[in-house]
């Protein structure tokens, strides 16, 4: 599943005409390069949940005959948020098998088919890509890689929902996730929802929510005018090629 049903209030004035979702990196919208690496990854069926400017990305799907594989659209009347959107789409999950969550606006050079073995190695709920870096906002992981708890620093909040094995330490999420279908047994939630909360509600039943570190990828959150024009100079000067973003 895509998520690209948000406003992309911070890369406006961009956005008020365009989602999100395609907006472009030299020359390529956001979401034809997560697509096109969820391809990479062996994902033969996506969907995409839609709200800011719905129709523009149903057409360009359409224009790009849907990329070769099954793609289709969770149309959200009023934003649902991670939690809220995910269950809405519950319906499309219905192989048994782990599938991939992936925020629009996230490029990186994450190994989706490590991460995928991973999470089916640690016979894990919920797998959650982590990486060292600067924000306000983490999950509290120890020694073995086992969430524990989510720390807002810009809020002072530190919820702790499992006791450690050993040192604990602070890792900024990637937007990238891992999940069991067997979550949806625990969506009790209705309308919009916080995927954050779900897990840390998960965590203090003592299920297994982990994290896979992604600290020697590149990645970046397109979520911001200067992030975008950043990734853009990176590849502009050779620092990144497209096609690593992709694979």
């Amino acid at each position: 599943m895509i998520l690209a049903a948000g406003y992309g209030t911070r890369l406006k004035p961009l956005t008020d005409k365009t989602p999100k979702a395609l907006i472009k990196i030299n020359q390529t919208p956001l979401l034809e390069l997560v697509i096109k690496k969820l391809i990479a990854a062996d994902v033969s069926e996506i969907i995409i949940n839609i709200h800011h400017h719905a129709e523009q990305i149903i057409s360009f799907i359409k224009e790009k005959r849907n990329f070769g594989i099954r793609i289709e659209f969770s149309k959200e009347a009023e934003i649902l948020g991670t939690g809220g959107g995910l269950k809405q789409a519950a319906h499309f999950f219905d192989d048994g098998k782990p599938f991939f969550l992936h925020n629009v606006d996230i490029l990186s050079t994450i190994n989706l088919p490590d991460m995928y073995q991973y999470h089916l190695e640690r016979n894990s709920l919920v797998t959650l890509a982590l990486k060292k870096r600067e924000t306000k906002r983490f999950f509290i992981i120890d020694d073995k890689n086992f969430i524990c708890g989510h720390a807002d620093i810009s809020k002072k909040v530190t919820r702790i929902k499992r006791t450690p094995q050993g040192k604990t330490d602070l890792m900024p999420f990637c937007g990238i996730h891992v999940i069991s279908p067997k979550i949806f047994d625990y969506l009790k939630q209705t309308g919009q929802f916080s995927i954050v909360d779900v897990y840390l509600d998960l965590i203090a039943n003592g299920l297994p929510v982990i994290g896979y570190l992604a600290d020697k990828n590149y990645w970046k959150d397109i979520g911001k005018l200067d992030t975008l024009k950043e990734v853009q100079e990176e590849i502009e000067k050779g620092k990144i090629w497209i096609e690593d973003l992709v694979e």
